[in-house]
């Protein structure tokens, strides 16, 4: 390892260096222009040694230079199971390479639904719900895979728009079930 005094400082060792020097000030040992200019040596210094250099005609307080803590991270030793929060926030899926979070059966990457214990669709209720109000032609049933009802509302325009507003209604407060039959997710 290099030299204690050569080894670089961060900005809190020269704010350190700062603080001392407005203590000298206070005390009458810098006139202004000293002053500014240690400040301006301070704030330029990169090493520990080039802030001491600052305080060698000057008694105490000197700024406590402590070296940067050393932290070591060891690398992952098991690549099979994703970071600790990685699976419960949704990213656990076959793409990422992780299995589902533990507990979960593997055809269960969204998680089960509380109630019935099924697993959960990779499509969401709100994306649907939105889909069906905002483009009223049934996208939000083929974006489910329910291409018997999208084809329906493509056809008619939606029941004139009646029937995609309903439809997107429902979808947004109820959920529904995608193409498997699987629970809408939130």
């Amino acid at each position: 390892m290099s030299e204690p005094h050569q080894v670089r400082i961060g900005n809190q060792q020269r704010e350190a260096a700062i603080s001392a020097l407005n203590d000298h000030f206070a005390a009458g040992r810098l006139e202004i222009g000293e002053y500014e200019q240690r400040v301006g040596y301070a704030t330029a210094a990169e090493t520990a040694a080039e802030l001491m250099a600052l305080f060698h005609d000057l008694p105490q307080p000197h700024p406590q230079l402590q070296p940067p803590p050393q932290t070591y991270y060891a690398p992952p030793t098991d690549y099979a199971t994703p970071p600790p929060g990685y699976a419960s926030k949704g990213y656990a899926t076959p793409n990422h390479g992780y299995g589902p979070p533990p507990g979960f059966p593997p055809n269960a990457p969204y998680g089960l639904d509380p109630l019935t214990g099924q697993p959960l669709s990779d499509k969401s209720r709100i994306a649907a719900g939105v889909l069906q109000l905002v483009l009223p032609f049934g996208i939000g049933r083929f974006y489910i895979g329910d291409t018997g009802i999208g084809v329906a509302q493509l056809l008619t325009c939606g029941g004139c728009g009646i029937w995609s507003l309903i439809d997107g209604i429902i979808l947004l407060v109820n959920g529904g079930t995608d193409s498997q039959g699987r629970k809408l997710r939130d």
